[in-house]
C-alpha cells in the first residue's frame, strides 16, 4: 500500500502541470501529471502535498484545499495507491528546473487535451467543482478499465 498526494497549483485560469520525462524507469514517463508523491513517515496529507510541490516546482504553497481521495488498486502492478488530491491557489516563489520533468502552466480549458492517464481525464474536471469526491480507478497493466465515484 502506498499513500501519496496529487496537487494542482492554479493561477489566472491556468494549472501547473508536469510533463514526466526526466526520471529513469518512471511509470508515468510521457504523461502529464499534477505534482505530488509519496508520504514520508509521520506526514499528514497536507504536509506531504506542501513538501512535494516545493521539491518538484520550487513554489511555496499555502492554504491547501483537499478536493478528493482516489484509490488506484494495483496501479503499478505491485501496490494499491491511496491518493489525496489538493488544489492550491496561493503560492510564492519562482519555478525551478524540476527533477521530474518539464513544468508548464496550462490553460484550464486545455487540460483534457494533454497526454493524461485516462482516469485523470475523468477526475480533473471535478477539481473545479464545489464538492468533495472519493473514487476508485481500476487499471490493468497500465490500461484503464473502469471507475466508481461518490460525491459529498
Amino acid at each position: 500500500m502506498k499513500l501519496a498526494t496529487l496537487c494542482y497549483v492554479q493561477k489566472e485560469n491556468k494549472t501547473l502541470m508536469l510533463y514526466r520525462n526526466k526520471k529513469e524507469n518512471d511509470y508515468h514517463e510521457g504523461k502529464w501529471n499534477g505534482l505530488g508523491g509519496k508520504f514520508e513517515p509521520g506526514e499528514t496529507p497536507e504536509e506531504c502535498a506542501i513538501r512535494e510541490v516545493y521539491e518538484e516546482s520550487g513554489l511555496r504553497v499555502k492554504n491547501p484545499v483537499m478536493k478528493g481521495f482516489v484509490t488506484f488498486p494495483l496501479f503499478d502492478g505491485k501496490d494499491d495507491w491511496y491518493v489525496f488530491l489538493f488544489v492550491f491557489r496561493e503560492f510564492e516563489g519562482e519555478l525551478i528546473n524540476s527533477p521530474e520533468g518539464r513544468l508548464e502552466w496550462i490553460a484550464n480549458e486545455n487540460l483534457k487535451e494533454l497526454n493524461l492517464w485516462e482516469g485523470d481525464q475523468i477526475f480533473i474536471p471535478w477539481l473545479f467543482e464545489d464538492k468533495f469526491f472519493s473514487a476508485k480507478f481500476n487499471y490493468e497493466e497500465g490500461k484503464f478499465i473502469d471507475y466508481f465515484v461518490s460525491f459529498y
